[in-house]
C-alpha cells in the first residue's frame, strides 16, 4: 500500500490514502486485520485480530477508530468470533453470540455505528433460527462483507454531495479525522476535498490538531499532504484566528451520533468550532452515513459520553508528565454540537436542512422504498 513513502507525491498517490485497506477480513476469514492507527503517522503497522479480548482493545485503544471504520470491524469481528463457537445447537450457538456482541459493544458507548453493525449482525442469527448454524456462519460472512461494501458507496455518495457546497479554491477547516482512515474509501468529513482534488479542484485546508489524541495532527494532515492537498495543520485554539482572517469558507466535520433532533455527538472541540462558525456567518457542515443517524435518540441530552483515561491527557504525547500526579483531569471524547449551529447534515441519501427532525426522518423513508 506504501502510504507513508516520502518520495510519493501527486494523484497517483491519492489513490492510495482514497482506497487505503484500514479493515479487512483475512482470505481464510479468521481474522480481522487493521492498520493500527496509533502507530501513525510515523509507522505503518498491521495488526491481526483473533480473540475477542484483541477485538475489544483494538476498539477502545482507538487502534482502529471513526464511527464506521468501527463499525466495519465490529462486523468482521463478531464473525470471526463466531466461527469459534463450537457448536451445532442454535440456542446455543446464539447464547455464545450475545455474549460476544455485548463485550464488543461494552467498548466504547458514544458511537453510535458499532451497536448498529452488531445489532445487524445478530438480527441474521435470529432471523434465520431455522438454518443450519454452518449455514448461519456463511450469512454472516455476507452481511459482514455488505457492511463494508455499503460504506464505500456511501462514502462516495456523501463526497459527491459534499462536495457540491464549496467552490475551487475555497478554504475548509476540519477538526479531528474523517477521512478514509476512518471509514473505508474516501471518508465523509473529507471524501468531498478527495474527489474535488481528483478533478482539479485545489482547496485550502486547516485542520485541527485536536488534543488530546492528535488525530487531526496524525491521520487528517498526513491524510491530506500525501495526497498533494494544500492543508495547514493548527491547534485548536487557533481556529478562531483563522476564521476571522477570512480564511475559512466552510467548516467540514465528522459525526459519530446524530440525535433525531439534529443534535451530533462528535470528537471533542467540535462543538467549539460550530460556536465560532456561527459567530463569523461560515456555514458548519456535518457529513456521516445515515448509519450515525439515530432516530431512538430524541436529542443530544440522551447521549451518552465516553469519559477516557486522565493520561491522554498528561502523559500519553510527552516524554515527561505535563502535569503533577495529583491533578484532576477531565477528559470527555466526545461534545454535543447544538442542530442550531449546524448548517446541514449531508448523508448519502442527500443533503438534510432545518428542520432536522423532518429531514432526517426522510432519510429512512428514502431508504425504506
Amino acid at each position: 500500500m506504501g502510504i507513508l513513502k516520502k518520495e510519493e507525491n501527486g494523484l497517483e498517490n491519492l489513490e492510495k490514502i482514497t482506497h487505503v485497506e484500514n479493515v479487512k477480513l483475512s482470505e481464510d476469514g479468521k481474522n480481522v486485520i487493521i492498520i493500527d492507527q496509533t502507530k501513525l503517522p510515523n509507522r505503518e503497522e498491521y495488526l491481526t485480530l483473533h480473540t475477542a479480548g484483541d477485538l475489544y482493545e483494538a476498539i477502545f485503544e482507538l487502534k482502529v477508530r471513526g464511527a464506521p471504520a468501527i463499525g466495519i470491524c465490529a462486523g468482521y469481528g463478531i464473525y470471526v468470533l463466531a466461527r469459534q463457537i463450537e457448536t451445532e445447537d442454535y440456542d446455543r450457538f446464539l447464547e455464545e453470540f450475545r455474549k460476544y456482541k455485548e463485550y464488543l459493544d461494552s467498548s466504547r458507548p458514544t458511537a453510535v455505528n458499532l451497536s448498529w453493525a452488531l445489532n445487524r449482525m445478530e438480527n441474521v442469527v435470529t432471523s434465520h433460527s431455522d438454518l443450519p448454524v454452518s449455514k448461519i456462519l456463511k450469512l454472516l460472512e455476507q452481511e459482514s462483507r455488505m457492511i463494508q461494501e455499503e460504506d464505500i458507496r456511501m462514502c462516495r455518495a456523501i463526497s459527491e454531495f459534499g462536495l457540491s457546497l464549496i467552490h475551487d479554491g475555497d478554504g475548509v477547516l476540519t477538526h479531528c479525522n474523517a477521512g478514509p482512515l476512518a471509514t473505508s474509501q474516501y471518508g465523509t468529513a473529507l471524501g468531498p476535498l478527495f474527489l474535488g482534488k481528483e478533478r482539479g479542484m485545489n482547496f485550502k485546508v486547516f485542520a485541527d490538531e485536536t488534543r488530546p489524541l492528535l488525530q487531526g495532527a496524525r491521520l487528517t494532515s498526513h491524510e491530506l499532504a500525501k495526497s498533494g492537498i494544500d492543508v495547514t495543520l493548527i491547534c485548536d485554539n487557533m481556529a478562531s484566528l483563522v476564521m476571522k482572517n477570512g480564511w475559512i469558507q466552510a467548516c467540514f466535520v465528522g459525526c459519530d451520533r446524530v440525535a433525531a433532533n439534529g443534535d451530533t455527538a462528535n470528537k471533542i472541540g467540535t462543538s467549539g468550532v460550530a460556536i465560532l462558525a456561527k459567530h463569523y456567518g461560515i456555514p458548519l457542515y456535518v457529513l456521516g452515513p445515515s448509519s450515525t443517524i439515530d432516530l431512538n435518540c430524541a436529542s443530544g441530552e440522551d447521549i451518552t459520553i465516553e469519559l477516557r483515561d486522565a493520561d491522554e491527557i498528561k502523559t500519553k504525547f510527552y516524554e515527561e508528565p505535563m502535569a503533577l500526579p495529583e491533578v484532576k483531569c477531565y477528559n470527555p471524547a466526545f461534545d454535543v454540537t447544538d442542530h442550531t449551529l449546524i448548517t446541514a447534515i449531508v448523508t448519502e441519501e442527500g443533503i438534510c436542512y432545518p428542520p432536522f427532525t423532518d429531514s432526517l426522518a426522510e432519510v429512512f423513508r428514502k431508504k425504506r422504498s
